[in-house]
Protein backbone atom coordinates (compact mmCIF):
# COMPACT_ATOMS: atom_id res chain seq x y z
CA UNK A 1 0.00 0.00 0.00
CA UNK A 2 1.48 3.43 -1.22
CA UNK A 3 1.82 6.08 1.82
CA UNK A 4 -0.95 7.89 2.85
CA UNK A 5 -3.26 5.27 1.08
CA UNK A 6 -6.44 4.76 2.94
CA UNK A 7 -7.07 1.14 1.52
CA UNK A 8 -9.61 0.02 -0.78
CA UNK A 9 -12.34 -0.12 2.35
CA UNK A 10 -12.15 3.25 3.80
CA UNK A 11 -15.99 4.66 2.82
CA UNK A 12 -16.78 1.79 1.75
CA UNK A 13 -20.66 0.42 2.94
CA UNK A 14 -20.44 -2.85 4.56
CA UNK A 15 -23.50 -5.09 5.60
CA UNK A 16 -22.55 -8.14 8.06
CA UNK A 17 -25.03 -10.05 8.73
CA UNK A 18 -24.75 -12.31 11.78
CA UNK A 19 -23.16 -9.39 13.14
CA UNK A 20 -23.57 -9.69 16.88
CA UNK A 21 -21.61 -13.15 16.06
CA UNK A 22 -17.82 -14.09 17.11
CA UNK A 23 -16.89 -13.88 13.63
CA UNK A 24 -19.05 -11.34 12.73
CA UNK A 25 -17.36 -8.94 15.60
CA UNK A 26 -14.05 -9.52 14.57
CA UNK A 27 -14.43 -9.20 10.84
CA UNK A 28 -16.42 -5.56 12.42
CA UNK A 29 -13.18 -4.17 14.20
CA UNK A 30 -11.03 -4.57 11.56
CA UNK A 31 -13.37 -3.30 9.14
CA UNK A 32 -14.28 -0.33 11.37
CA UNK A 33 -10.48 0.16 11.81
CA UNK A 34 -10.16 0.53 8.18
CA UNK A 35 -12.50 3.53 7.96
CA UNK A 36 -15.63 1.24 6.84
CA UNK A 37 -18.89 2.38 7.05
CA UNK A 38 -20.30 -0.90 8.83
CA UNK A 39 -23.77 -1.65 8.73
CA UNK A 40 -25.38 -4.89 10.78
CA UNK A 41 -28.54 -6.64 11.24
CA UNK A 42 -29.26 -7.99 14.53
CA UNK A 43 -32.16 -9.65 15.72
CA UNK A 44 -31.66 -9.43 19.33
CA UNK A 45 -30.03 -7.04 21.17
CA UNK A 46 -27.48 -9.62 23.16
CA UNK A 47 -25.06 -7.32 24.78
CA UNK A 48 -23.12 -10.46 26.02
CA UNK A 49 -20.75 -10.77 23.08
CA UNK A 50 -17.83 -9.08 21.32
CA UNK A 51 -19.25 -7.01 19.17
CA UNK A 52 -20.60 -5.30 22.66
CA UNK A 53 -17.75 -5.82 25.17
CA UNK A 54 -15.62 -4.44 22.28
CA UNK A 55 -17.62 -1.11 22.01
CA UNK A 56 -17.90 -1.61 18.21
CA UNK A 57 -21.63 -1.16 18.84
CA UNK A 58 -20.85 2.54 19.16
CA UNK A 59 -18.95 3.04 15.61
CA UNK A 60 -21.49 1.41 13.48
CA UNK A 61 -25.35 1.27 12.57
CA UNK A 62 -27.25 -1.64 13.68
CA UNK A 63 -30.57 -2.55 12.60
CA UNK A 64 -33.31 -4.61 14.22
CA UNK A 65 -34.24 -7.48 12.37
CA UNK A 66 -34.32 -11.30 10.65
CA UNK A 67 -32.01 -12.47 8.51
CA UNK A 68 -35.36 -14.40 6.50
CA UNK A 69 -37.30 -10.61 6.18
CA UNK A 70 -36.41 -10.13 2.36
CA UNK A 71 -38.13 -6.76 2.30
CA UNK A 72 -36.48 -5.57 5.09
CA UNK A 73 -32.75 -6.51 3.60
CA UNK A 74 -33.97 -4.88 0.08
CA UNK A 75 -34.40 -2.26 2.02
CA UNK A 76 -30.92 -1.67 4.01
CA UNK A 77 -29.31 -2.21 0.76
CA UNK A 78 -30.77 -0.03 -1.35
CA UNK A 79 -30.99 3.38 1.45
CA UNK A 80 -27.89 2.32 2.64
CA UNK A 81 -26.04 2.33 -0.83
CA UNK A 82 -24.38 -1.51 0.55
CA UNK A 83 -21.05 -2.21 -1.42
CA UNK A 84 -19.96 -5.44 0.40
CA UNK A 85 -21.90 -8.21 1.94
CA UNK A 86 -20.16 -10.67 4.69
CA UNK A 87 -23.32 -13.37 4.96
CA UNK A 88 -22.23 -14.99 8.34
CA UNK A 89 -25.68 -15.10 9.97
CA UNK A 90 -26.59 -18.64 10.87
CA UNK A 91 -27.67 -20.92 13.41
CA UNK A 92 -24.24 -22.48 13.79
CA UNK A 93 -24.64 -25.31 16.37
CA UNK A 94 -24.21 -29.04 15.42
CA UNK A 95 -26.81 -29.98 18.79
CA UNK A 96 -29.17 -27.42 18.09
CA UNK A 97 -29.53 -28.50 14.21
CA UNK A 98 -30.19 -32.51 15.74
CA UNK A 99 -32.64 -31.29 18.43
CA UNK A 100 -34.31 -28.75 15.71
CA UNK A 101 -33.95 -29.19 12.49
CA UNK A 102 -36.62 -26.85 11.84
CA UNK A 103 -35.11 -23.79 13.02
CA UNK A 104 -31.56 -24.51 11.81
CA UNK A 105 -33.18 -24.64 8.08
CA UNK A 106 -35.35 -21.74 8.57
CA UNK A 107 -32.43 -19.43 9.28
CA UNK A 108 -29.49 -21.25 7.29
CA UNK A 109 -31.31 -21.69 4.22
CA UNK A 110 -34.43 -20.04 4.01
CA UNK A 111 -32.21 -16.81 5.57
CA UNK A 112 -29.75 -16.88 2.25
CA UNK A 113 -31.93 -16.85 -0.40
CA UNK A 114 -33.80 -13.99 1.34
CA UNK A 115 -30.51 -12.30 1.42
CA UNK A 116 -29.47 -13.30 -2.12
CA UNK A 117 -32.78 -12.61 -3.73
CA UNK A 118 -32.92 -8.69 -1.85
CA UNK A 119 -29.74 -7.98 -3.48
CA UNK A 120 -30.67 -9.56 -6.88
CA UNK A 121 -33.77 -6.71 -6.60
CA UNK A 122 -30.87 -4.06 -5.88
CA UNK A 123 -28.10 -4.67 -7.68
CA UNK A 124 -26.87 -1.05 -8.60
CA UNK A 125 -24.45 -0.81 -5.68
CA UNK A 126 -23.27 -4.20 -4.55
CA UNK A 127 -20.17 -5.16 -5.65
CA UNK A 128 -19.12 -7.83 -3.34
CA UNK A 129 -20.92 -11.18 -1.46
CA UNK A 130 -19.29 -13.30 0.62
CA UNK A 131 -21.16 -16.14 1.65
CA UNK A 132 -20.10 -18.19 4.34
CA UNK A 133 -20.71 -22.10 4.14
CA UNK A 134 -18.65 -24.96 6.18
CA UNK A 135 -16.39 -27.95 5.79
CA UNK A 136 -19.62 -29.54 7.71
CA UNK A 137 -20.68 -29.31 3.70
CA UNK A 138 -18.87 -31.77 2.68
CA UNK A 139 -20.49 -34.13 4.82
CA UNK A 140 -17.97 -37.26 5.88
CA UNK A 141 -15.33 -38.93 3.89
CA UNK A 142 -12.47 -40.95 4.95
CA UNK A 143 -8.87 -39.63 6.33
CA UNK A 144 -7.44 -40.89 3.01
CA UNK A 145 -9.77 -38.29 1.13
CA UNK A 146 -8.31 -35.37 3.14
CA UNK A 147 -7.67 -32.56 2.84
CA UNK A 148 -11.19 -31.51 1.33
CA UNK A 149 -11.25 -30.11 -1.57
CA UNK A 150 -13.20 -28.06 -3.84
CA UNK A 151 -14.31 -29.79 -5.81
CA UNK A 152 -15.47 -32.66 -4.05
CA UNK A 153 -19.19 -33.29 -4.08
CA UNK A 154 -21.04 -32.05 -1.04
CA UNK A 155 -22.97 -34.91 1.24
CA UNK A 156 -24.14 -34.06 3.88
CA UNK A 157 -26.46 -36.09 6.50
CA UNK A 158 -26.81 -34.16 9.88
CA UNK A 159 -29.70 -31.03 9.83
CA UNK A 160 -26.84 -28.10 10.18
CA UNK A 161 -24.17 -29.84 7.58
CA UNK A 162 -27.38 -30.08 5.24
CA UNK A 163 -28.32 -26.73 5.74
CA UNK A 164 -25.00 -25.30 5.42
CA UNK A 165 -24.74 -27.25 2.06
CA UNK A 166 -27.76 -25.98 0.87
CA UNK A 167 -27.10 -22.50 1.74
CA UNK A 168 -24.00 -23.03 -0.58
CA UNK A 169 -25.65 -24.22 -3.63
CA UNK A 170 -28.34 -21.89 -3.94
CA UNK A 171 -25.30 -19.06 -3.45
CA UNK A 172 -23.80 -20.87 -6.32
CA UNK A 173 -27.29 -20.60 -8.43
CA UNK A 174 -26.94 -17.03 -8.30
CA UNK A 175 -23.72 -16.53 -9.63
CA UNK A 176 -25.19 -18.16 -12.98
CA UNK A 177 -25.32 -16.69 -16.59
CA UNK A 178 -28.72 -15.79 -15.82
CA UNK A 179 -28.19 -13.72 -12.51
CA UNK A 180 -24.67 -13.14 -12.40
CA UNK A 181 -24.65 -11.76 -9.08
CA UNK A 182 -20.70 -11.20 -7.29
CA UNK A 183 -20.91 -14.25 -5.06
CA UNK A 184 -18.15 -16.56 -3.41
CA UNK A 185 -18.66 -18.92 -1.33
CA UNK A 186 -16.54 -19.63 1.19
CA UNK A 187 -15.98 -23.45 3.49
CA UNK A 188 -13.53 -22.52 6.52
CA UNK A 189 -12.77 -24.60 9.06
CA UNK A 190 -13.17 -24.55 12.66
CA UNK A 191 -12.51 -21.15 13.57
CA UNK A 192 -11.04 -19.54 17.03
CA UNK A 193 -10.24 -16.57 19.00
CA UNK A 194 -11.10 -13.71 21.23
CA UNK A 195 -14.63 -13.00 21.59
CA UNK A 196 -16.40 -16.72 21.26
CA UNK A 197 -18.59 -16.88 23.77
CA UNK A 198 -20.72 -19.54 22.48
CA UNK A 199 -19.49 -21.77 25.67
CA UNK A 200 -20.85 -25.39 24.22
CA UNK A 201 -17.95 -24.39 21.84
CA UNK A 202 -14.58 -26.67 22.91
CA UNK A 203 -12.24 -23.47 22.89
CA UNK A 204 -14.45 -21.01 25.33
CA UNK A 205 -15.82 -23.71 26.98
CA UNK A 206 -12.28 -25.46 28.03
CA UNK A 207 -10.50 -22.18 28.62
CA UNK A 208 -12.85 -21.47 31.14
CA UNK A 209 -12.24 -24.21 33.21
CA UNK A 210 -8.79 -23.31 32.36
CA UNK A 211 -9.03 -19.74 34.07
CA UNK A 212 -10.95 -20.96 37.09
CA UNK A 213 -14.28 -19.92 35.95
CA UNK A 214 -16.54 -23.41 35.38
CA UNK A 215 -15.87 -27.49 34.95
CA UNK A 216 -15.01 -29.03 31.32
CA UNK A 217 -17.15 -31.58 30.71
CA UNK A 218 -15.44 -33.78 27.40
CA UNK A 219 -18.03 -34.73 24.89
CA UNK A 220 -16.13 -37.58 23.52
CA UNK A 221 -13.12 -39.71 23.43
CA UNK A 222 -10.81 -36.97 22.07
CA UNK A 223 -9.71 -38.77 18.95
CA UNK A 224 -11.86 -36.81 16.67
CA UNK A 225 -9.39 -35.30 13.88
CA UNK A 226 -10.26 -31.53 13.31
CA UNK A 227 -8.29 -28.60 11.62
CA UNK A 228 -8.88 -24.90 13.33
CA UNK A 229 -7.80 -21.48 11.98
CA UNK A 230 -7.31 -18.30 14.25
CA UNK A 231 -9.70 -16.08 13.73
CA UNK A 232 -7.47 -13.15 12.71
CA UNK A 233 -6.27 -15.00 9.75
CA UNK A 234 -9.94 -15.89 8.65
CA UNK A 235 -11.00 -11.55 8.87
CA UNK A 236 -7.65 -11.00 6.92
CA UNK A 237 -8.65 -13.67 3.67
CA UNK A 238 -12.39 -12.25 4.17
CA UNK A 239 -11.36 -8.67 3.30
CA UNK A 240 -9.12 -10.01 0.30
CA UNK A 241 -11.74 -12.09 -1.01
CA UNK A 242 -13.90 -9.17 -0.62
CA UNK A 243 -11.85 -6.42 -2.51
CA UNK A 244 -10.62 -9.04 -5.33
CA UNK A 245 -14.13 -10.32 -6.35
CA UNK A 246 -15.39 -5.94 -5.88
CA UNK A 247 -11.75 -5.28 -8.30
CA UNK A 248 -12.54 -8.18 -10.59
CA UNK A 249 -15.78 -10.20 -10.75
CA UNK A 250 -15.50 -12.02 -13.94
CA UNK A 251 -12.67 -13.43 -12.38
CA UNK A 252 -13.67 -14.41 -8.81
CA UNK A 253 -17.70 -14.53 -8.92
CA UNK A 254 -19.28 -18.11 -8.21
CA UNK A 255 -15.77 -19.48 -6.65
CA UNK A 256 -15.73 -21.64 -3.72
CA UNK A 257 -12.50 -21.29 -1.31
CA UNK A 258 -11.51 -23.76 1.74
CA UNK A 259 -9.59 -22.45 3.91
CA UNK A 260 -7.69 -23.91 7.06
CA UNK A 261 -4.20 -25.15 8.33
CA UNK A 262 -3.41 -28.36 6.69
CA UNK A 263 -2.30 -29.28 10.26
CA UNK A 264 -4.91 -31.65 11.90
CA UNK A 265 -5.11 -32.30 15.19
CA UNK A 266 -7.08 -34.45 17.34
CA UNK A 267 -9.59 -32.97 20.11
CA UNK A 268 -7.27 -34.39 22.81
CA UNK A 269 -4.11 -32.78 21.68
CA UNK A 270 -6.18 -29.34 21.40
CA UNK A 271 -7.16 -29.28 24.75
CA UNK A 272 -4.00 -30.73 26.14
CA UNK A 273 -2.44 -27.44 24.39
CA UNK A 274 -4.80 -25.15 25.72
CA UNK A 275 -4.65 -26.45 29.46
CA UNK A 276 -0.83 -26.31 29.30
CA UNK A 277 -0.54 -22.88 27.52
CA UNK A 278 -3.49 -22.08 30.47
CA UNK A 279 -1.24 -23.10 33.19
CA UNK A 280 -3.17 -26.24 33.84
CA UNK A 281 -0.95 -29.23 32.54
CA UNK A 282 -1.72 -31.35 35.44
CA UNK A 283 -5.47 -30.93 35.30
CA UNK A 284 -5.08 -32.00 32.06
CA UNK A 285 -4.88 -35.67 33.49
CA UNK A 286 -8.42 -35.53 34.85
CA UNK A 287 -9.85 -34.73 31.31
CA UNK A 288 -8.37 -37.67 29.84
CA UNK A 289 -9.77 -39.74 32.63
CA UNK A 290 -12.96 -38.46 32.02
CA UNK A 291 -12.37 -38.86 27.93
CA UNK A 292 -12.38 -42.72 28.23
CA UNK A 293 -15.32 -44.65 26.50
CA UNK A 294 -16.92 -41.33 25.53
CA UNK A 295 -18.80 -41.16 21.79
CA UNK A 296 -20.28 -38.34 20.40
CA UNK A 297 -23.51 -38.32 18.31
CA UNK A 298 -24.16 -36.68 14.96
CA UNK A 299 -20.86 -35.32 14.50
CA UNK A 300 -18.20 -36.23 11.33
CA UNK A 301 -14.67 -38.22 12.90
CA UNK A 302 -12.00 -36.41 10.80
CA UNK A 303 -12.54 -32.75 9.10
CA UNK A 304 -9.39 -30.90 7.72
CA UNK A 305 -8.70 -28.32 4.85
CA UNK A 306 -5.62 -26.41 2.80
CA UNK A 307 -5.01 -23.31 1.67
CA UNK A 308 -3.74 -24.22 -1.55
CA UNK A 309 -6.31 -22.52 -4.08
CA UNK A 310 -6.54 -19.08 -1.44
CA UNK A 311 -2.87 -19.15 -1.70
CA UNK A 312 -3.04 -19.31 -5.29
CA UNK A 313 -5.19 -16.81 -5.44
CA UNK A 314 -4.89 -14.06 -2.72
CA UNK A 315 -1.30 -14.81 -1.85
CA UNK A 316 -3.00 -15.64 1.66
CA UNK A 317 -1.66 -17.90 4.07
CA UNK A 318 -2.36 -18.40 7.73
CA UNK A 319 -0.19 -15.86 9.83
CA UNK A 320 -0.40 -16.89 13.46
CA UNK A 321 0.98 -20.77 14.45
CA UNK A 322 -2.11 -22.63 16.54
CA UNK A 323 -0.26 -22.17 19.62
CA UNK A 324 -0.24 -18.86 18.79
CA UNK A 325 -3.44 -17.79 18.57
CA UNK A 326 -4.59 -20.14 21.27
CA UNK A 327 -2.06 -17.41 23.61
CA UNK A 328 -3.92 -14.82 22.26
CA UNK A 329 -7.05 -16.25 22.47
CA UNK A 330 -5.91 -17.13 26.60
CA UNK A 331 -5.32 -13.50 27.49
CA UNK A 332 -8.70 -11.73 25.54
CA UNK A 333 -10.29 -14.42 27.99
CA UNK A 334 -8.28 -13.39 31.06
CA UNK A 335 -9.73 -10.17 30.65
CA UNK A 336 -13.51 -10.82 29.34
CA UNK A 337 -13.78 -13.56 32.27
CA UNK A 338 -12.70 -11.03 34.93
CA UNK A 339 -14.71 -8.50 33.88
CA UNK A 340 -17.76 -10.92 34.04
CA UNK A 341 -17.59 -12.49 37.16
CA UNK A 342 -15.54 -9.68 39.09
CA UNK A 343 -17.99 -9.49 41.95
CA UNK A 344 -20.68 -6.89 41.65
CA UNK A 345 -20.39 -5.52 45.10
CA UNK A 346 -16.46 -4.94 44.17
CA UNK A 347 -17.40 -3.01 41.29
CA UNK A 348 -20.72 -0.80 42.69
CA UNK A 349 -17.91 -0.12 45.78
CA UNK A 350 -15.29 1.08 42.98
CA UNK A 351 -18.11 3.20 41.18
CA UNK A 352 -19.05 4.38 44.88
CA UNK A 353 -15.57 5.27 45.21
CA UNK A 354 -15.44 7.03 42.00
CA UNK A 355 -18.50 9.28 42.99
CA UNK A 356 -16.98 10.61 46.13
CA UNK A 357 -13.57 11.66 44.52
CA UNK A 358 -15.74 13.68 41.62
Amino acid sequence: MKKNDPGYWFGKNVLITGINGFIGGNLTKILVEKGANVFGLIRNAKHDTFLFYEKLNEKITLIDGDITDKDLLARIISEEQIQSVYHLAAQVEVGVGLANPYVTFETNIKGTYALLEAIRQCPQTVRSVIVASSDKAYGSYPPSKMPYKEDYPLRPEYPYDVSKACADLIAQCYTNEVYQLPIVVTRFCNIFGPGQLNFSALFPDSIRACLGHGTFIPRGNGQQIRDFIFVGDVVDLYLRIGEALAKNPAAVRGQIYNAGTNSPRSVREILETIFKLSGQAGAFKSILALMKGKKTVGEIDCQYMDYEKVERDFGWSPRHSFEEGVTATIEWFKGYLKHKYEPRNHRNSSLSQRKRKH
